[in-house]
Formats: structure tokens, sequence, C-alpha cells
């Protein structure tokens, strides 16, 4: 059986991050549940902060600089993706949202997705359903049935604090890592065909090459 990837997207600010934080567990939990089906994965993760200056500059100009097309490509062509963004005025935050608004519209159609999110108290543990789920939804992704959620209490907290976060964490990697394990291995796209992940096809070095989008 071929070794699966995953793709780990953390749309958090601050260093540290409860986000990345988040995006970890997800990570190692989803390799442990993947382990007992005898399904060998790897992770690869980001941090979106790291890429926040070429992501805007995607938006503004067309096109995409080297390092945010690997990372894009990278990211479109796992298996499955975990993604994890804090809420931020009831929803998704705009890096995130930036982040999915330079990927090709169809690049994610039948990707299984995990959902996480943080913030700083659990009203708006809802937000995964009513803002970021849809969001998938429109992109044809398969984001599996739970949602994680984790609010300041659920890190700061002992015992009985603790576990149920711990038991939404088990559940929803449970959930993805049976996504994956019936599913073929899935076939890397052509790095140098940016058409497969690019909303509009366009690369610095495409444009350089002669080559317009939309």
């Amino acid at each position: 059986m071929s070794a699966r990837r995953i793709a780990v997207v953390s749309a958090g600010l601050s260093t540290p991050s409860s986000t990345r934080m988040l995006a970890d567990r997800l990570a190692d939990a989803t390799l442990h549940q993947l382990s007992t089906r005898g399904v060998e994965a790897s992770v690869d993760t980001f941090e979106l902060r790291d890429y926040a200056h070429e992501i805007t500059n995607n938006l503004l100009t067309g096109f995409a600089a080297p390092e945010l097309e690997s990372m894009i490509n990278t990211v479109v062509s796992a298996d499955a993706i975990i993604v994890v963004t804090p809420i931020f005025t009831t929803s998704y935050s705009g890096l995130f949202k930036s982040f999915i608004d330079v990927i090709d519209k169809d690049a994610l159609i039948g990707k299984p997705v995990l959902i996480g999110a943080t913030a700083g108290t659990p009203r708006h543990s809802l937000a995964i359903d009513y803002a970021i789920r849809p969001l998938f939804a429109y992109l044809h992704a398969e984001a599996v049935s739970t949602g994680v959620f984790a609010a300041s209490d659920d890190w700061g907290g002992t015992g009985d604090q603790v576990a149920p976060l711990g038991a939404r964490i088990e559940k929803g990697a449970a959930e993805l890592a049976d996504a994956i394990a019936r599913r073929d291995a899935a076939t890397s796209s052509d790095p140098f065909d940016p058409s497969n992940y690019l909303r509009g096809g366009d690369s610095f070095e495409n444009l350089l090459g002669g080559f317009a989008g939309d």
C-alpha cells in the first residue's frame, strides 16, 4: 500500500499559536489512527503567516511566487488536508480565506478535510458549521463530520476540562483516517502546471514566459 500524505494548514498569527497547537495534535492523532489501520503516512505542515505577503501579492497581481506555488501544490496534491483557523469576528480569519481564494476552485474536489478552529471563548464553536464547513462544501471537498474547536479554557484546564478536547481530537482524527484509508493514494499533479492548483493558472515563471491566464 502506498504511503499517504497529509497537508496541515495552520492560519494562526501568533507565536506560540494555539491554532498551531491544535493543528499538531490533530495531525499526530490522525497519524496514530492511520497506523492502527496499517496505513503509512507523512505530514507536511504549513503556517500561513509565513506566506502572508506572497498570498497578498498573489491576490493583487494575479500570479504566485515560487514559494507559494510549491506550498499550494503540496497542499492540493495531498491525500487529505487538516485546516485550522482562528475565529475572528465570528468567522474564519482573513488570511485563511485569502489562502483559499488563491487556490483554483476545483483543486479540492473530493479531498478529505478535517476542520479545526480556535478562539478565546466557546461561544464561537458554531463557526465551524455555519462559516467554515459551507466554504469547503462550495469547493466540493469532503469535510469529515466532526469539526474540532478549542477555546482558551481547553488548553488551560486539568482533568475533566482537558478530556473533552482530547476526545474531539480523536474522533475527528479517526474519521479522517477512515476517509484516507478507503481511498487510493493521491497522484501528484504536475508541479510545472500551475493550472492544476492556482486560481487563474498564473505563476511568476509562466507570466515571464508569456503565459497569461484569464
